[in-house]
């Protein structure tokens, strides 16, 4: 607990809703608890277009908490979207995941397929799934609540999701939609606005150093010579978390400082 009153957890949270800033109406898809209350936190204050699903096929329009007693209500349905159907919102462009990212190096090439070759791996993650579509076609944003030199990496083992050197080489096609428009870890939040597009330090969590951000990654990040605190959560913002979004608290065992 920060001496303004707000969590790791929270801050993160917030720092994942100020993903879906300016993203009108969109799909929002998320992996994870506190991107699930970063997204429904951004519906529910500044990005109200949003477009939500209660995970099956039904786009829902109101907010339910990922915890307490309220968790499991019924959505109030106010649209029909099967599986065939998201397909046309990924394809044009018009959806925003937040994917977590079991291995990332400094171009945003992600991996949560295996670790160690791919012919043989050490252990088996969750395969490919949709990452190599999601990152081709729509913005998408990656959350890690345990930043270590495990997770960024000098080079991933597997490309799941592309980053911005492979969508490069790879050509317009792959660059019409290609966004990685944020990664947000426990100790900060980084993106590639660089000119190379190498990923940089955007800003430093509370309590966090740029020493505690290098010592836990793999490879060398851009450091501007200035980097902001990343945002309080405001009042409002901890109430909403608190009292509305996850009163039971799922928040503390995905991010505990």
């Amino acid at each position: 607990m920060s001496d303004h009153g707000a969590t790791r957890a929270e801050v993160c949270a917030v720092a994942l809703a100020e993903c879906f800033r300016g993203d009108g109406e969109i799909l929002a898809s998320c992996f994870g608890t506190v991107p699930a209350i970063g997204a429904r936190l951004a519906r529910l204050s500044f990005a109200p277009d949003l477009l939500m699903t209660d995970g099956i096929a039904s786009l829902v329009a109101d907010v339910l908490p990922v915890s307490g007693e309220h968790a499991a209500d019924e959505p109030i349905v106010e649209g029909w979207l099967p599986f065939r159907g998201v397909f046309d919102l990924l394809w044009s462009g018009r959806r925003h995941v937040i994917m977590i990212a079991s291995q990332i190096d400094r171009f945003g090439n992600h991996n949560f397929a295996c670790i160690g070759p791919h012919a043989r791996p050490k252990a088996q993650l969750l395969g490919m799934r949709g990452a190599p579509g999601n990152t081709v076609h729509h913005p998408t944003s990656y959350w890690v609540p345990n930043h270590s030199p495990k997770v960024f990496v000098e080079r991933v083992d597997v490309v799941s999701g592309v980053g911005y050197d492979r969508a490069a080489a790879a050509g317009p096609s792959a660059q019409r939609f290609h966004e990685i428009r944020r990664v947000v870890s426990n100790l900060g939040v980084f993106d590639f606005a660089t000119p190379d597009r190498r990923m940089r330090l955007a800003s430093l969590h509370p309590g966090v150093t740029k020493q505690d951000v290098c010592a836990a990654t793999g490879f060398e990040l851009v450091i501007p010579a200035d980097v902001p605190p990343t945002r309080w959560p405001s009042a409002e913002e901890l109430r909403l978390i608190r009292e509305v979004l996850d009163p039971a608290g799922a928040r503390q065992r995905e991010v505990p400082a």
